[in-house]
């Protein structure tokens, strides 16, 4: 009989995003009982995980610095008396990985998903003071999940690397693949709920409206290409609604951009879409990218370290430079090559996506637990870590 783990997942917020919907898929490709955790803004993502019967936690706190969050996540690390606890994202790593400590479960594993850049975190920039949080408290982990071989790198730039007790290892995302498949029928019931005609060229983004994620880039970018035959459709939400809202008024293109808000069926809006851009420049995976191609979809990108690894490019897809003129001229060679193919019953994807369904992913992430599992099993209390988080100083576990 196999052998069920109680994996508690702890995440900074379950708002659409990439992290938080890998999460979900993880969850749901499990073969361990699952259960999750949000600091703060439980969204679209907690919806769907409740919906499904899965347990969903809120702390209900404005950040992981509040000293409520500690006394909640203990509480309900209490109740849930996990094997594993699972941290995703820095502040919730660091969160996680204390409270795991000091409920002494038996395995914590973190997985960084957005160490994109060696002095940049999550978009922002990382202090000396952030840089010794992760470190330290990576001690009190048995394993450091990196979602790409860039962020491996740049995790051992700070310091996080394999030592005794510790190891740290690269665990690619992954993608449904069968959900993400192209569905005629979704396509159709997207379009006609906005009132757009099969004849017309929809391009899209899918991201949390977020500067570094450029979405401006995207919209000057295509505004001169914009009109009644060819509109954009904004998929997500996010801090930088407003702005790009106001700037697509300026540009006078405002009736050709769509802004959808955070969607729960992100595969429907691939499906109705006839080419997807991703204009940010700092992506660890890009995760969207591939979502897209599993879709069927042309792409024009400016960063994806999926493709880079790839032996060859892959036909149906550009790089495009930091500019607007390179992201719109990306834009009209893919389209301009759809239109020469002329028509076509379905949209296959390539056949590399296979190599990247989540269910795999999964299955390394559960093979893990087990292997940790039984390691903890097996050593005694007097070989396990005796350091304390209060080996961190003030202004480090502040951070």
């Amino acid at each position: 009989m196999t052998r069920r783990l109680k994996v508690l997942h702890v995440i900074t917020g379950l708002a659409a995003g990439g992290a938080e919907t890998q999460l979900l898929r993880v969850v749901r490709a499990s073969r361990h009982d699952c259960a999750v955790v949000a600091v703060y803004n439980a969204g679209v993502v907690a919806e769907q995980l409740r919906a499904e019967g899965y347990r969903v936690h809120d702390l209900d706190v404005p950040s992981t610095t509040d000293p409520r969050a500690l006394r909640r996540l203990l509480r309900v690390v209490r109740e849930e008396a996990p094997d594993v606890v699972h941290t995703h994202l820095f502040r919730a790593g660091v969160l996680g990985r204390v409270v795991g400590h000091l409920a002494r479960v038996p395995v914590v594993v973190s997985t960084e998903h957005s160490l994109f850049h060696p002095d940049l975190l999550e978009g922002r920039r990382a202090s000396r003071v952030v840089r010794a949080v992760l470190r330290r408290t990576s001690r009190w982990a048995q394993a450091t999940v990196a979602v790409s071989d860039q962020v491996r790198d740049n995790l051992a730039t700070w310091g996080v690397v394999d030592r005794p007790g510790h190891r740290v290892l690269v665990v690619r995302n992954g993608i449904d693949t069968g959900e993400l498949r192209f569905d005629p029928g979704a396509r159709a019931r997207v379009r006609a709920g906005l009132g757009v005609a099969e004849d017309v060229e929809l391009v899209g983004i899918v991201c949390r409206l977020h500067p570094w994620k450029r979405v401006d880039v995207a919209l000057e970018g295509l505004a001169p290409q914009l009109g009644p035959h060819r509109r954009f459709v904004v998929i997500g939400d996010g801090a930088e609604r407003a702005r790009l809202q106001a700037r697509a008024q300026e540009l006078t293109v405002e009736a050709f951009v769509h802004f959808t808000g955070e969607v729960g069926d992100v595969a429907s809006w691939l499906s109705a879409l006839d080419l997807l851009v991703s204009a940010s420049q700092s992506e660890t995976f890009g995760l969207g990218v591939l979502e897209a191609l599993a879709s069927g979809l042309p792409v024009a990108y400016a960063a994806a370290p999926v493709l880079d690894e790839l032996a060859e490019p892959l036909p149906g897809t550009v790089r495009v430079g930091g500019s607007t003129s390179a992201l719109a001229a990306g834009v009209t060679q893919l389209l301009q090559e759809r239109r020469d193919a002329g028509p076509r019953s379905g949209r296959p994807a390539p056949a590399v996506v296979a190599a990247f369904d989540v269910r795999a992913t999964a299955r390394v992430l559960d093979d893990l637990y087990d292997d940790l599992f039984d390691q903890s099993r097996a050593t005694s209390p007097a070989e396990s870590p005796a350091e304390t988080p209060a080996t961190a100083s003030p202004q480090e576990q502040n951070a």
